[in-house]
């Protein structure tokens, strides 16, 4: 194993040459904030919410390899109003009605938005028009809370590893939809996994929620990445 040494705001950070930054930070427990990554799957670098600076330049922590020498820059104002930026767009784009959803205190995006300090968006709501499709018999899919992170996209396949979900339309009307010829195929167990993956409450197995009492959830009590911080 070849080990290489870095920087994270002044302190010195060990890890494996070619781990992604974001995984190597937080073995040195270092928190950089994501909501697309997902241990275990390859990256995508798809909610920017990982921005760092490496050596001076921007880059997203999910998807740069670490190398000997670099001076990373995580816990900056500068970082810091990019991700709120980034996280105020995604609530203020969607229709993200905290109260009633299923994932209150388990959806990440909330959960950035607490540890983000965020009270009121600097951004006006659009509230869009989007649909509810309760058309499967295991899943619901509802439009109004996907952040299109692709979690479900690389995380729900067959046996053969053909993807469930897929993108659909371009533009600002693109959305996650199942693929016509498997979704008959989507068993309970793949619709719980969809929902367990998915870092908001855009994807429900039907008949089945609140499994856990609010206030008990897991991040009523604690902030998102508290567990690595305090892991040091």
């Amino acid at each position: 194993m070849s080990v290489v040494k870095f920087i994270i705001d002044g302190v010195e950070c060990i890890a494996e040459k070619g781990e992604y930054l974001l995984q190597a930070a937080r073995q040195n427990g270092i928190y950089i904030p994501s909501l697309c990554h997902l241990e275990g799957y390859k990256p995508r670098g798809s909610c920017r919410i990982c921005n760092v600076k490496v050596n001076g330049r921007l880059m997203t922590a999910c998807t740069t390899p670490v190398a000997d020498g670099m001076d990373i820059e995580n816990d900056t104002p500068e970082l810091r109003d990019i991700r709120t930026a980034i996280l105020e767009i995604l609530f203020v784009e969607g229709n993200h009605f905290c109260p009633a959803c299923e994932r209150s205190g388990n959806c990440e995006l909330q959960a950035q938005i607490y540890r983000h300090q965020i009270m009121a968006p600097r951004f006006p709501f659009q509230f869009p028009d989007r649909d509810v499709d309760a058309s499967h018999p295991n899943i619901l899919k509802d439009y109004n809370r996907c952040i299109l992170c692709k979690r479900c996209i690389r995380a729900i396949k067959d046996e053969n590893g053909k993807s469930f979900f897929a993108f659909k339309k371009r533009s600002h009307k693109v959305e996650i939809s199942m693929d016509p010829t498997m979704k008959e195929n989507l068993t309970e167990e793949l619709a719980q996994r969809a929902m367990e993956v998915c870092p908001v409450g855009a994807l429900l197995r039907k008949e089945k929620g609140y499994d856990t009492p609010i206030g008990k959830r897991k991040y009523d009590k604690q902030p998102i990445g508290s567990e690595i911080e305090t892991a040091k």
